[in-house]
């Protein structure tokens, strides 16, 4: 299964956010052009992690977007669902009623499985960790930052 731009670019903005030490809002605009996304685009991922409370959106001269909560209470699980919806390898594992066969199929409990996998891991990554492992890959590539 390939994650969609939206996960991935929604999670380079996070990223970006996490990176930061303070708590001040940040532009977008200014988060488009460290992580090379149109504006645009970054606009419309942020809907939903405003609404799903991962992101706050503050407006005004000194506005721009932060994290609502801590990186180390928001997992990679919480970030892909908004971004992504279900995250079923195959469309039967998060809507069984759109396959006649899902009850009574060898196969859907194969990617079930993966499925199951897929979400520990990505519950198990917190955007802290995310942040902790950026800093350590920047110190050995100073001239590259993107993800």
């Amino acid at each position: 299964m390939k994650m969609s731009t939206r996960t991935r670019y929604g999670t380079r903005a996070l990223l970006e956010l996490a990176l930061r030490k303070d708590d001040a809002p940040v532009f977008l605009k200014d988060i488009a052009r460290e992580q090379g996304i149109s504006l645009a685009y970054l606009e419309q991922l942020m809907a939903p992690l405003v609404g799903g409370g991962i992101v706050r959106s503050t407006k005004g001269p000194k506005g721009g977007i932060s994290l609502a909560r801590k990186p180390e209470d928001i997992d990679m699980a919480e970030v892909t669902a908004l971004l992504e919806g279900t995250l079923g390898p195959v469309e039967c594992v998060g809507n069984p009623e759109v396959c006649e066969r899902a009850g009574a199929c060898a196969t859907h409990d194969i990617w079930s499985g993966l499925g199951d996998v897929m979400q520990r891991y990505l519950k198990s990554v917190t955007l802290k960790e995310l942040a902790e492992r950026q800093e350590s890959l920047k110190g050995a590539h100073e001239d590259m930052y993107f993800i």
